[in-house]
């Protein structure tokens, strides 16, 4: 199985779609890759990451930036993703991340969330994405 593959139920689901998110979580394990994060993106999409929200590129850069402040590193398992329906842009995923903080500490984190995806000529963009993290289920 690819790296950051997902399961998916069987119906139509545009396979960009599927490739955006393999690449989504490569990127979002990149420690540097914030332009690249970023350009995921639409200029004005909304991104929610549990309580924190950002609004368009210049905010979505920053929320970026902030995520990464104590952790040395991170590991998204995307493991299901759920189409709203036979060839939707929305879906819902599901999966965990493995964070490696910078004082040393390791957790697991439960999260799913909720996307809405865009096709920018022929590139493959999140207008809406938010994240809710499972922050009780945490394990060292």
């Amino acid at each position: 199985m690819k790296l950051y593959a997902s399961e998916y139920p069987s119906t139509s689901f545009d396979p960009k779609f599927k490739r955006f998110f393999e690449d989504f979580y490569a990127i979002s394990d990149s420690p540097e890759a914030h332009d690249e994060y970023v350009d995921c993106f639409t200029k004005d999409a909304t991104l929610i990451m549990a309580s924190k929200k950002a609004q368009g590129s210049e905010e979505i850069f920053a929320l970026r930036k902030g995520l990464w402040e104590k952790v040395a590193a991170r590991a998204h398992n995307p493991t299901k993703i759920f189409p709203f329906g036979p060839d939707s842009n929305e879906v819902m995923l599901h999966g965990t991340v493995h964070y490696r903080l910078k004082a040393g500490d390791e957790s697991d984190v439960d999260w799913a969330a909720r996307a809405r995806l865009v096709k920018e000529g022929e590139k493959v963009k999140m207008e809406f994405y938010q994240v809710y993290l499972d922050t009780g289920a945490q394990s060292k």
